[in-house]
């Protein structure tokens, strides 16, 4: 696979968009929102993460025709009956506030012995009138201090298994080798690379 493809992933997430850019390879070029002029506020009024990815994807493709692939990613607390969920970028209400969410998910999990927990990511692409899905898991547990500046949302809590340190405290490099969305991308990719061979 040697010419370039071009994808928009369908997020204002400037934090999403780089940490994509740097986990595709460079036959795959990701072009934001931004770029095709779509500054609308995709509202994500689905109940499932497939559900919301799916909805933003067909609407960059109805509106503006481009092939484009969307992603949604929720925290799914073991103790906490699987919240805050396909809920988690609002968890603490409108307008969306990562230090809320955090404030408030480290408050129900107060006293609580199983903070078990595990990131799962859905990306939903469309490309040439067809749909695909691909998912990411990465299992860890939720601590009860923020440790770490990198990475966004509930990153400064959240510590994969296996591992010590949040993903805040890792490297974007060491974080995408192992976190839900590195491993959908990879899916994403390999399907790609598969697909134009």
């Amino acid at each position: 696979m040697s010419k370039i493809m071009e994808f928009v992933f369908a997020t204002n997430n400037l934090h999403k968009l780089t940490e994509v850019q740097n986990i595709v390879p460079t036959t795959i070029k990701i072009v934001s929102l931004k770029q095709i002029n779509c500054f609308e506020d995709i509202v994500e009024t689905e109940t499932t993460l497939e559900g919301n990815a799916k909805l933003k994807a067909v609407h960059v493709k109805s509106n503006y025709g481009y092939s484009c692939f969307a992603d949604d990613t929720g925290l799914e607390v073991e103790s906490l009956d699987g919240k805050p969920g396909v809920y988690s970028a609002r968890y603490a209400g409108e307008p969306a506030n990562a230090e809320n969410n955090i404030d408030k998910l480290l408050l129900a999990l107060n006293g609580k012995t199983n903070r078990k927990a595990q990131f799962r990511t859905s990306i939903c692409l469309l490309l040439e009138d067809k749909e695909y899905f691909f998912d990411g898991i990465c299992k860890g547990e939720i601590i009860s201090e923020r440790r770490g500046t990198n990475g966004f949302g509930y990153d400064p809590v959240f510590v994969p298994e296996g591992y010590t340190t949040t993903f805040a405290e890792m490297t974007d490099e060491e974080k995408n080798k192992i976190s839900h969305r590195g491993l959908a991308i990879q899916k994403l990719t390999n399907f790609l690379q598969n697909y134009f061979d």
